[in-house]
């Protein structure tokens, strides 16, 4: 843990999102609302178009930090999620012919050495927005690292 900082970038990643990606999801999920798959229901409801899954969201956005958690020794080792939170800032609005690209970033925001804890910032980005806010994820770090 002494060479983790603050500030470090333990991940990053691109997503790109479809409306198969949607399908899919609803289907794993059970959430069927059609405001994630037609582009009808979803302007009758005042949203610019399908929109993709907040949960979705949620899943795609920690994977890289339980991804990074394993390459340092995984349960293993000790490492784990504690805690994780965001605020839903922003909808992702799938488009039928493009899809949507998703950035995601994330930084140690804090470092408890006593504990081996970390808060690990998520950044979320989506046509150039900000999609989650205040996404944190509370990580126990390996014992050794």
């Amino acid at each position: 843990m002494t060479e983790l900082q603050v500030g470090d970038v333990v991940a990053e990643r691109d997503f790109h999102l479809t409306r198969e990606s949607l399908v899919r999801y609803a289907g794993a999920s059970g959430d069927f609302n059609q405001i994630h798959w037609s582009d009808r229901v979803a302007q009758e409801v005042g949203l610019p178009g399908v929109i993709a899954h907040g949960m979705l969201t949620m899943g795609l956005a920690v994977q890289p930090v339980v991804d990074w958690l394993e390459s340092l020794g995984g349960q293993a080792a000790g490492a784990r999620i504690l805690e994780y939170g965001t605020r839903f800032a922003k909808m992702i609005v799938v488009d039928e012919v493009e899809g949507a690209a998703v950035h995601m970033t994330a930084k140690v925001g804090s470092l408890d050495v006593d504990t081996g804890r970390a808060r690990i910032d998520l950044t979320v980005i989506a046509a150039e927005q900000s999609v989650l806010g205040k996404a944190q994820v509370h990580v126990q770090l390996p014992q050794d690292a």
